[in-house]
């Protein structure tokens, strides 16, 4: 017997592979097999098998089947031929894709129990002073002492160490002195068992909610939902009402989507809470070996609900009932790297071959999935009002070109430059009434760049064409795109001038003038910076929630479905961040941004207010966000998306050409280019070829970087046009490396 096996290599061929007496009743599509490869040993996935038998030809045999069952069953493998058809992609790349990463190994996974050490702070040092006299000798010891406190207290040793650079003789030091304490502990294998569990009241649904919930509940199989709630709107009842149905009246199971591992916590508190141990949780975050348990118990039927972020998509569920999208709009849903699967789309098309329910949920819902809805492909539904009778918050807006005149005499007040009087005003209300804040500044690190103040030169990354952000806790200059990392220089490496200037703004920076302010305020810090711990986001959003924190200060990461009573004020440092990238979706992500970070406020009886700082008021994305106006917003915005054409009036693929050398990239975009127009032309004018250019970013890790877009209303056309790509592009091979990367339904062209 032939078998048919896809292999994770970049060829768009499958492999024929004889099986022996031994595997010929073990292996059916889906199963993992370990066959020969040029040298070496392969895992692959059976996908068929071979009827014509070429008696010329000698065929290598299959060298194990591990699995007792199948890894992938029928209509998972179905999913994955759509992706390869659809994204362009080797099949065998997406079924390792959507396999857990031991899984990919050539033997069934057996884990075993993981130690690992923690750094705790064991001496609390409230005053400046003490630590000043302290760490009189010591910066490196407070740098690291201050970095484990801006943790939530504790912190992996690989972590400090490897991370973030740190070398074990700062922490030996912290330790000697009975500062932090090393401790092991056990790395539990289901993450989310010692969570503690949340008792909050069950709340009856609203004439609203209760409309969507019974039209969501008769849905037909396959039927796409967009539910539009505004923020605090009680999306998360629906939902949970929803599988209540799905669930436990129909004996099905469900997956739920949510776009930030940052969220999973507390919706994973919320679904734990009214259906227990049938909830498991599938996201990136976690080791190798919970992702495996998690997906053997949902494979096998003990948990029925899987709660994760993009690649739980692809849970190992059976009877799948209900899929549900978290925050749709969010461009966190798309794959980076190959396969570069939208998780909406994948859901969509899950949802209709198994026979289930999508719900697509937001309050600032995409364009495309607006339009969708309005069409009639989708059907929408609406939460138009807070539930409890709340209102969504007043939104004030700063304009930071027209502040105050200050006394000219005095040198000027770094914390007045970064957070205007308003809002400091606003701060030091809300402290004293023992309210809780949240403040957004979208750009992580202490400042944007470092500038010579005599020649201009800024510090840049040797790899990539973009500046680097200066860091203060540990100090270095840092790349965000290939994480080039480098000591900071006394003096300007072009012109030897010892006058550097830090420009820009970043949350490090915030985080300290908010300390030196306001000493006693309790403020914290969630960026990646503080994030990279496994616990990291978790432990910080259970201080917050436990009223330990005053202040949340963070990135993007802050700005959606967090749901805190006590906070009643939200402040946007800089709502300019991002704006005006070159990209055709930075309004719409600047809106969605706006609007969901505000909607953090206000969610309890005390209501809540926000201040958003900016130097364009007039911009339509922040005019429609301080309405609350999503309808005005996308009038507007698709009013701008129509010539030239842009998504949601027209369908893209961004082809990007990459090498070491300039020159021969270029040369590579402009001869495809020629030979993609010339073949696009048999098609009609339904297709079309813009470009090539440079990327926005040119140079990402030392390689040079050109695109084009495919352009058309047609997606049968462009699957032609990218498959024309894909079969018939020769890359030279020489010592630039060329590279060339598919991109369909891109959500930046950066």
């Amino acid at each position: 017997m032939l078998v048919e096996v896809a292999l994770a290599l970049p060829l768009f061929n499958t492999f024929s592979y004889r099986a022996d007496d031994q595997y010929a009743n073990a292996i059916v599509p889906g199963t993992r097999v370990v066959v020969p490869f040029r040298n070496r040993k392969e895992v692959g996935v059976c996908v068929g098998f071979v009827e014509e038998i070429d008696t010329a030809r000698r065929y290598k045999s299959i060298i194990e089947a591990p699995d007792a069952e199948p890894a992938i069953d029928a209509a998972m493998l179905e999913l994955c031929r759509w992706m390869a058809a659809y994204y362009v992609v080797p099949l065998g790349v997406v079924l390792r894709g959507v396999l857990p990463a031991l899984m990919t190994g050539a033997a069934v996974p057996t884990p075993q129990q993981k130690v690992r050490r923690i750094a705790v702070i064991t001496n609390e040092l409230s005053s400046l002073m003490h630590r000043d006299r302290i760490f009189a000798r010591a910066p490196q010891q407070r740098a690291l002492y201050e970095l484990i406190e801006s943790l939530g207290g504790r912190s992996p040793v690989e972590h400090l160490l490897e991370q973030l650079s740190f070398s074990p003789s700062v922490l030996k030091g912290l330790v000697a002195r009975n500062l932090v304490t090393v401790r092991e502990e056990i790395v539990q294998r289901d993450p989310f068992a010692a969570r503690p569990q949340i008792s909050t009241r069950r709340h009856a649904p609203t004439a609203d909610q209760q409309q969507a919930i019974s039209a969501l509940a008769a849905g037909a199989p396959g039927e796409v939902f967009l539910l539009h709630g505004i923020t605090g709107s009680g999306k998360t009842l629906v939902y949970i009402e929803l599988l209540e149905r799905v669930v436990r009246d129909r004996g099905q199971t469900a997956i739920v989507l949510v776009p930030e591992i940052a969220l999973t916590p507390q919706t994973v508190d919320r679904f734990r809470l009214v259906f227990g141990d049938d909830v498991a949780v599938l996201h990136s975050a976690l080791s190798d070996g919970e992702r495996y348990d998690a997906w053997l118990a949902l494979r096998r039927g003990e948990k029925r609900i899987a709660v994760g972020a993009r690649s739980a998509i692809f849970a190992p569920l059976r009877n799948v009932g209900a899929i549900i999208v978290d925050e749709e709009h969010e461009g966190s849903y798309k794959q980076a790297e190959s396969p570069r699967y939208h998780a909406r789309e994948v859901a969509i098309v899950r949802a209709r071959n198994e026979g289930a329910v999508v719900v697509l949920g937001s309050a600032t819902p995409s364009l495309e999935s607006w339009t969708n809805a309005t069409s009639g492909k989708y059907k929408r539904l609406s939460l138009p009002e807070r539930v409890g009778g709340g209102s969504l918050p007043k939104i004030d807006v700063v304009n930071m070109r027209r502040l105050p005149a200050r006394d000219s005499q005095a040198p000027p007040d770094p914390f007045t430059l970064v957070v205007s009087d308003p809002l400091e005003r606003e701060l030091v209300d809300c402290l004293a009434r023992g309210e809780q804040s949240i403040l957004l500044l979208n750009r992580r690190g202490y400042a944007s760049f470092v500038q010579c103040s005599q020649c201009g030169d800024v510090s840049t990354c040797p790899n990539c064409t973009i500046s680097l952000t200066y860091h203060r806790t540990p100090e270095r200059l840092v790349c965000h795109y290939c994480l080039h990392k480098e000591e900071p220089t006394p003096r300007c490496k072009r012109c030897g001038g010892d006058t550097l200037r830090r420009r820009g703004l970043g949350t490090q920076q915030v985080e300290r003038l908010l300390s030196e302010r306001f000493p006693s305020a309790r403020i914290a810090r969630m960026d990646v910076d503080t994030t990279t711990g496994k616990w990291a986001h978790a432990d910080i959003l259970d201080r917050v929630g436990r009223g330990e924190v005053d202040i949340l200060l963070g990135t993007q990461m802050i700005a959606k479905g967090l749901d805190f009573p006590n906070v009643t004020l939200v402040g946007v440092i800089d709502a300019d961040v991002g704006i005006n990238l070159p990209d055709f979706r930075s309004s719409e992500r600047c809106f969605q941004l706006l609007s969901q970070v505000a909607g953090r406020a206000g969610r309890g009886p005390k209501g809540g207010r926000v201040l958003i700082q900016t130097r364009v008021p007039g911009h339509h994305a922040v005019v429609c966000a301080v309405a609350h106006d999503y309808s005005g917003f996308v009038e507007q915005e698709l009013g701008g998306r129509g010539e030239p054409a842009y998504p949601p009036y027209t369908r893209l693929a961004n082809v990007i050409f990459s090498g070491l050398h300039e020159n021969e990239t270029q040369k590579l975009a402009s001869t495809t280019s020629d030979r993609l127009r010339r073949a696009v032309a048999k098609y009609g004018s339904d297709i079309s070829v813009v470009g090539p250019a440079p990327c926005p970013i040119e140079r990402v890790k030392t390689r040079w970087r050109w695109h084009l877009l495919l352009k058309s209303t047609n997606p049968a056309l462009l699957t032609r046009a990218c498959r024309f790509l894909v079969e018939r592009l020769e890359v030279p091979k020489n010592r630039s490396q060329l590279r060339v990367a598919l991109d369909r339904d891109p959500v930046s062209l950066l």
